[in-house]
């Protein structure tokens, strides 16, 4: 497994494999790797894709003052182990200098999408894209692979490739989730004692609706309201916001819906957590 620490090197590599006839697939992630992540690497696999890279960057310009960026967690030496033993061919390691030098003034933006939902105080989609762009120019890849449990940031990514024109196929992985129903997270690592079961008020919640729209209930409101209980019922969270939006538009829906997907943020402890369940087809 080859490890790349600048932009010119990654283009190099891919302009190598492209020369070879490969199908690239890439990975992007932010480090401290997880199952959820390696199964991204397992589906770029069958997505055809003959040489795949992933890429490990915490972004600066995706977290906003007062988040956690110099205190995400980290461990590269695992994250490296984990990606070589999924069978990941090159993996791109640039430095904040290389992604943003001096004099950085350039940024994308996929404004419809980013609105709302983690867009409205905590995530700053313009760095999430920006970011992405970059990767998608030095890695080159046919293939992309992101985590439906960010389902906005996936959003953002979707309309960022189209709308550039990038020419690249944008896969969205379905969560995967610890035992208890968690959806995995990095930021998972923060939780611990009561704040760890406390944590377990979205999926259920989630899970709550599916219930219901399985057995027939296709109001909007009712669906998320089922969400919104659960978390509001944990005396250890604190609901950030619970609502149902368009599977493909994140356009708020309200009334009788045959597709919702619904989406809640809540604080547990020190830890904002995220997930969302997409109803219907």
């Amino acid at each position: 497994m080859e490890r790349i620490r600048t932009p010119a090197a990654m283009r190099a590599w891919a302009d190598a494999r492209r020369g070879e006839g490969a199908r690239i697939g890439l990975v992007p992630t932010m480090g401290y790797l997880h199952e959820g992540h390696v199964s991204l690497v397992r589906i770029a696999k069958d997505a055809g894709c003959s040489a795949i890279a992933a890429s490990i960057f915490v972004n600066p310009t995706q977290f906003g003052p007062g988040e956690d960026f110099e205190t995400y967690p980290r461990d590269e030496a695992r994250d490296l182990a984990m990606l070589d033993a999924a069978g990941v061919d090159a993996v791109y390691l640039p430095g904040v200098r290389d992604m943003y030098p001096a004099g950085h003034q350039t940024f994308v933006e996929a404004t419809g999408v980013s609105q709302g939902l983690c867009g409205a105080a905590h995530r700053h989609f313009r760095g999430v894209a920006t970011v992405v762009a970059k990767l998608f120019l030095a890695a080159k890849p046919h293939v992309a692979v992101f985590g439906e449990k960010d389902y906005q940031q996936l959003a953002v990514i979707r309309a960022m490739t189209r709308d550039l024109d990038f020419g690249i196929e944008i896969v969205g992985a379905a969560t995967v989730r610890e035992a208890d129903g968690l959806a995995m997270s990095s930021r998972n690592a923060y939780l611990s004692g009561d704040d760890r079961i406390a944590s377990r008020c979205l999926s259920r919640g989630l899970f709550r609706a599916k219930e219901m729209f399985g057995k027939g209930e296709r109001d909007a409101g009712a669906l998320v309201g089922a969400a919104r209980a659960a978390i509001e019922g944990e005396p250890l969270a604190k609901p950030e916001y619970a609502e149902g939006r368009d599977p493909v538009t994140l356009a708020p829906l309200s009334g009788r819906v045959d597709a919702v997907t619904i989406l809640v943020a809540a604080k547990v402890g020190p830890t904002r957590l995220i997930d969302n369940i997409t109803l219907g087809e």
